[in-house]
């Protein structure tokens, strides 16, 4: 914790502000302390987001769905003002560190009898959100937090109300891609409905993390599109799994979310445990109470002569949620420490002294790295393929740089011989293709793969594999790319859950100016384009004009279209595959529009994003910023 800087207020609505915790993607987060006396952490969002009204209403979500859920399970909401010129929201403190954290840095797998009543706890806690009538949709080890009284799930910035999670519901409105690689349902990895079952997919993927300190999908090391891959279509590695646990998380891990049991029904069915926690780590619960109250005192000027520093945040406070705080992949587990029942009874009381202070500082040293390997991040993954070929690749087939017909991509992840770890995407002006092709063979100069499976087709079944295919190294940044007569120059481009251009990201709306038809008010188009990794549907259109006749008379009605398209190619352009409608805001007037690309460009002094089609040569749609 940090002491506050003369910027800093000295106290936000009714509380009165005793250190920084942090500062995250929204905004600030300090310790505070009510009237009463109770410790809360309070969220001040950052100037620049407050002064965008899209983010307001975010913020406000947010805040709406914390208190619509209240604190049964998860984190209180004290107070909050979404609407002043500095929104900010306080949360009740969680006395616990996150599951990540104990599992992947301090104490390794837990106990079955410590994961069956880990199930059992969140299972109460998302039923009971599910009855407040939300899917919280980003279940993962960092979102849940270990109390002497059960686990606690935070972060609530993506939750949506179950009835508007409609078909494209892996977006939210502000175009980030919902869910974490890894611990994500495979309908948010598809883009279709969520609903609560797919939480309990994700509870499922939680407990095999609790149990055996590995996602049982892969992580995000071995690459985006696989790890979505292996969620959407192939069986959980469950190696490890103690047998007693089996049964349950196979349940939850049903592809088919009518074959998943409800939140309720495994909270019916599994006891709750006291205590439910191993001895060490209710030890740890003590020690960093402890220093939490030595923490508060330092900063009050009444700290014990001698006393040890604090233990000092590396990221947001747990129980502040933030959903611009990403979850990186687990880190491999430490070997447990030996427990004790006479650490444990000391911890009840250095837990019943700091009953009235819940605290939020605990280390999370790793909590921003990517982690599947060893500890010490040194560890690969085995397989054959050359460093020099590991990472995305993209090139133009048909056209130029600046007017591509037709794009392919290829992002190749370690792996051994055989293993499906390079996913393609090929992009034609009618068709967006996604496949993952097997490793054959691999030198210092060329990687060799074989036939592909088609893993996504817009539209739907019109993909057919891609062949054999080469790759040779001609720099450290350039392949050639061979597949029977086909053959283009590939340039290595970026890779990951973040591959949109930030300057393209937001909402854009079609400059009023162009518009050249009678009733022009009555006519717009608006495009809002998402962060998010390739193959995601990440450009959202929202179109409406009025209906004609047959002779092109303007009729009272207007004709409203909403369509998504996937993203498959973030090189020197953006570019998209054909939109795909939606099916609760479509009208059989609408048209779907082929693949195309969006670009930034400066007109006449103000910044414009124009929309290509890939089989058109005419102008572009030209779009303002919201």
């Amino acid at each position: 914790m940090e002491s506050l800087s003369a910027e800093d207020p000295v106290s936000v609505g009714p509380f009165r502000l005793i250190g920084r915790l942090g500062v995250g993607g929204m905004g600030r987060v300090f310790l505070a302390r009510s009237a009463g006396g109770r410790t809360v952490a309070v969220k001040v969002v950052h100037a620049e987001l407050a002064a965008q009204d899209e983010f307001r209403q975010r913020f406000a979500r947010e805040v709406a769905a914390l208190e619509r859920v209240g604190d049964t399970g998860t984190a209180p909401v004290l107070g909050s003002d979404t609407t002043g010129d500095s929104p900010w929201v306080a949360i009740g403190y969680v006395p616990g560190p996150s599951l990540r954290t104990v599992v992947g840095d301090e104490f390794g797998p837990l106990p079955p009898a410590t994961v069956r009543a880990l199930a059992s706890g969140l299972a109460r806690a998302l039923d009971h959100i599910h009855t407040a009538g939300l899917v919280h949709r980003d279940l993962k080890p960092s979102n849940v937090l270990l109390t002497v009284d059960g686990p606690r799930i935070i972060d609530f910035g993506i939750a949506r109300a179950i009835d508007n999670t409609s078909v494209g519901g892996n977006l939210t409105t502000t175009g980030a891609v919902v869910g974490s690689p890894g611990f994500m349902s495979p309908e948010q990895v598809r883009g279709d409905r969520i609903t609560p079952a797919s939480d309990v997919f994700c509870l499922g993927s939680v407990l095999v993390y609790a149990a055996t300190g590995r996602a049982p999908f892969g992580t995000a090391d071995s690459g985006v599109h696989a790890t979505m891959f292996r969620i959407a279509h192939d069986e959980p590695d469950l190696t490890d799994l103690p047998a007693e646990l089996s049964g349950l998380v196979r349940a939850c891990l049903a592809k088919d979310p009518t074959g998943r049991p409800t939140a309720a029904d495994i909270a019916g069915s599994l006891p709750v445990a006291d205590p439910w926690l191993p001895a060490d780590v209710l030890a740890g619960l003590g020690r960093h109470a402890a220093g939490l109250l030595e923490a508060e005192a330092a900063t009050e000027g009444t700290a014990p002569t001698g006393a040890a520093p604090p233990p000092q945040p590396t990221g947001t406070a747990h129980g502040t949620p933030d959903p611009a705080a990403a979850d990186t992949s687990p880190a491999a587990p430490r070997p447990r420490r030996r427990r004790t029942a006479l650490v444990a009874a000391a911890t009840a009381l250095a837990l019943s002294a700091a009953a009235t202070v819940a605290y939020a500082v605990w280390p999370d040293r790793n909590a921003d790295a990517g982690a599947s390997s060893g500890k010490n991040g040194t560890d690969r993954p085995a397989g054959i393929v050359p460093d020099a070929f590991v990472g995305a690749w993209e090139g133009v087939l048909k056209g130029g740089p600046n007017a591509p017909k037709e794009t392919r991509r290829i992002e190749i992840a370690q792996g051994p011989a055989g293993a499906r770890t390079a996913v393609y995407t090929h992009v034609t002006g009618e068709l967006l293709c996604i496949g993952r092709a097997p490793l054959l063979s691999a030198t210092d100069g060329e990687l060799v793969l074989g036939e592909a499976e088609v893993t996504v087709s817009v539209p739907a079944q019109r993909c057919t594999p891609a062949a054999r295919q080469s790759l040779r190294l001609l720099s450290a940044d350039v392949v050639s790319w061979g597949s029977g007569v086909a053959a283009g120059t590939f340039q290595r481009v970026r890779a990951g859950a973040d591959v949109v251009p930030a300057a393209l990201v937001g909402s854009w709306t079609q400059d009023p100016d162009t518009v050249t038809q009678p009733e022009p008010d009555r006519w717009s188009y608006r495009l809002t384009v998402s962060q998010g990794p390739i193959g995601a549907p990440l450009v959202r259109f929202e179109h409406s004009y009025p209906r004609m006749d047959d002779q092109g008379n303007l009729l009272a009605e207007n004709v409203n279209c909403i369509s998504t398209a996937v993203v498959g190619g973030s090189g020197t352009l953006l570019v998209i595959g054909p939109e795909t409608r939606d099916r609760d805001v479509w009208d059989p007037d609408c048209a779907e529009n082929g693949s195309g690309n969006l670009r930034i460009v400066q007109h006449q002094g103000k910044e414009e994003l124009h929309l290509y089609g890939m089989d058109l040569d005419g102008e572009p749609a030209e779009f303002v910023r919201d």
